[in-house]
């Protein structure tokens, strides 16, 4: 969330900012600078009224004492009024505080200055290709007639059990995911990350506190009976374990992992690109998050897509990475990097991971503080990334390890899987 004095003082700067993002109420600002003027005129009539009271019990008091009844009791005469100025008045500054806040919350983060122009995918720019492009058999087949040939994945036991978008992983296919997950994890900690295991279930205040809500309350599985969201990433409860948190400067970064299940309605998603293992509603990710001072944040930006880079090639995947145009940005992130992996039979890229700085956005919400060199509370930067979400990652690896004698297993999963090949 946007602080309100930044909105004050960097009016024009903030507009400019938006409109990159392809923000579509601009004048939403202006309605904000308002509000908290007229919050800081109710304030400070509060702090008047409440101060000539205050002044007034102190005289009375002093009356009283010197035996000046009949002053003292002028005076009394007038608090019925001050005390009636003073509820009303606090109920104005309550409302006014509550308006702000709900216009407060639907500005989105200020992208930053190396984020290009644009509103669509097509418009991300590449920032670099790595890798060589697999050549594979003319009878090649994508990953969904692969999984059903060689009984790794089966879609509509998942849509018998549950609905499509839940597929049931069995045998070899089971095995390729639990490696994936495994290795994944153990890269992560090599970089320094630590694994924790989180709740796959978050309260409103841990989504709103990493900005999933109120913007995304139409993607998340909502457990109305209990008031609680099923996670749509790791990110959500891992950040919240810093919620109310004031970290000392010597601590930071803080660099924690973890593997979750992910549950995403994908609302209005359909089509071919959505057929397999594509676009799920569950699916398993490792996310690297971190707590970072704003004065690094940015270079660590870099080393977490350096590692996710080093992940892709260690698998033998040909990716790419792109940086994330405003309009294809998410509602908190000041900068994101999509990587992506070419699938050979589908003959497109597929997203395996977002990296984004959300510099002090969700800081903010979650009063994420760390004490500076002097002494004084400082919100820290967060930052995370997917490292990775594993569906489309299986996907590319059958797709272009698959040969006609069966799929090759990725040489570093095999001391992980204990085999060489699916056949």
């Amino acid at each position: 969330m946007l602080q309100v004095n930044y909105i004050r003082d960097n009016r024009e700067q903030v507009l400019e900012r938006l409109a990159v993002k392809n923000f579509k109420q601009p004048a939403l600002v202006d309605e904000i600078i308002q509000l908290d003027d007229k919050r800081r005129q109710t304030q400070t009539s509060l702090d008047n009224v409440s101060a000539e009271a205050n002044a007034a019990a102190k005289q009375i008091g002093e009356l009283m004492r010197a035996g000046k009844k009949e002053e003292a009791e002028v005076l009394k005469s007038k608090t019925g009024t001050w005390k009636e100025d003073i509820k009303t008045l606090g109920e104005q500054l309550s409302t006014i505080e509550d308006e702000l806040y709900q216009k407060q919350v639907l500005l989105p983060n200020l992208p930053h200055s190396s984020v290009p122009k644009g509103l669509t995918p097509e418009e991300n720019e590449v920032v670099l290709e790595s890798g060589a492009m697999p050549h594979l058999p003319a009878n090649a087949l994508p990953h969904w007639e692969l999984a059903a040939k060689y009984n790794l994945i089966d879609f509509e036991l998942g849509v018998k059990i549950t609905g499509a978008g839940f597929p049931v992983y069995k045998n070899k296919g089971a095995k390729l995911q639990r490696a994936l997950i495994n290795y994944f994890i153990d890269e992560a900690e090599k970089a320094g990350f630590s694994e924790v295991s989180v709740p796959l279930m978050v309260n409103e205040a841990s989504g709103f506190g990493t900005s999933q809500l109120p913007d995304k309350e139409g993607q998340m599985y909502y457990v109305g009976l209990d008031n609680l969201y099923l996670i749509p990433t790791a990110e959500v409860p891992i950040t919240n374990l810093y919620r109310d948190v004031i970290l000392k400067a010597d601590e930071l970064p803080v660099k924690n992992c973890g593997h979750t299940p992910c549950f995403r309605r994908e609302a209005g998603s359909y089509g071919a690109h959505v057929r397999g293992l594509n676009r799920l509603h569950q699916f398993d990710k490792v996310e690297i998050v971190q707590i970072a001072h704003p004065d690094n944040s940015y270079a660590l930006l870099e080393e977490m897509v350096s590692h996710v880079q080093g992940l892709l090639q260690k698998l033998g995947l040909p990716y790419r990475v792109l940086r994330l145009c405003g309009g294809d940005m998410g509602f908190g992130s000041a900068l994101t990097y999509d990587l992506e992996t070419w699938s050979a039979a589908q003959q497109r890229w597929l997203e395996v991971s977002s990296v984004s700085n959300f510099e002090t956005f969700q800081s903010y919400r979650l009063k994420l503080r760390f004490r500076n060199a002097e002494g004084k509370t400082q919100l820290a930067h967060t930052l995370n990334g997917s490292a990775l979400a594993l569906p489309r990652i299986v996907a590319t690896i059958l797709e272009n390890y698959q040969t006609e004698n069966g799929i090759k297993v990725p040489e570093v999963l095999v001391p992980y899987t204990k085999f060489e090949w699916i056949d």
